[in-house]
């Protein structure tokens, strides 16, 4: 099994990450909504785990900004701010770009076919107006373009970034429909069958710049 198969199924993982993932991706597709508290009692009795491996994904978690430790213990799915979207656009700019083009340099044409698979179904997603399934195609077909990239450091930063617009990203899909939600998917995929690093990290941030400007509505009031 290669890495990124692996890194999908958690097949050979311990308990405690196979549960930590279980949860990270609750919070990621927005299973757990901004301004939601999460406990411990409550996730183990979603995810059937145990109360010890719970506590440690929500420890990594709380640390990951992606969920947010308040007085008494309470732990809540974080409400962003204009200026957390803000910075999050900024940061989402200045990184997921750089690994389009250093992925061109990598690319495979199996790569781009299992690219393109991806990106058929998340076509078919917004056909059926399936948010769930749109959030999870969208999400893989970014991560496996960021790993093609060979930049664990930047990657894991991306993926951190992911985490915390996440659950609003989910809100915002509500609030328009899948219908409604750009992408730029198919000018990167074209960029990489001509090998256009340019052209591919141009195609990455106008997609990034779209989806934030989204969220950004979005918490503002104004996706309608």
């Amino acid at each position: 099994m290669n890495i990124q198969a692996e890194k999908n199924t958690g097949a050979g993982l311990p308990v405690h990450e196979k549960v930590y993932r279980r949860v990270r991706d609750m919070v990621l597709f927005g299973d757990m909504v901004p301004g939601q508290a999460v406990t411990i009692n409550g996730l183990v009795e979603q995810t059937g785990a145990g109360m010890t491996p719970v506590r440690e994904a929500l420890r990594r978690l709380t640390a990951e900004g992606a969920l947010a430790a308040l007085g008494n213990r309470r732990i809540v799915v974080p409400e962003l701010s204009a200026a957390a979207v803000s910075e999050l656009t900024s940061a989402r700019l200045a990184l997921e770009p750089l690994l389009a083009h250093r992925a061109v340099t990598s690319v495979t044409e199996a790569d781009i076919a299992r690219l393109t698979r991806i990106d058929d179904a998340l076509d078919e997603a917004i056909t059926r107006g399936d948010i769930g399934a749109y959030l999870k195609e969208n999400y893989q077909f970014h991560d496996v373009l960021n790993g093609l990239a060979g930049a664990p450091i930047i990657t894991a930063m991306v993926e951190g970034l992911w985490l915390r617009f996440g659950p609003s990203l989910r809100v915002v899909c509500g609030q328009l429909g899948t219908r409604n939600l750009p992408d730029r998917h198919k000018e990167l995929l074209e960029a990489l069958a001509r090998r256009d690093a340019e052209a591919a990290a141009h195609a990455i941030e106008e997609d990034v710049a779209q989806g934030m400007e989204l969220v950004a509505r979005g918490i503002a009031g104004g996706a309608d």
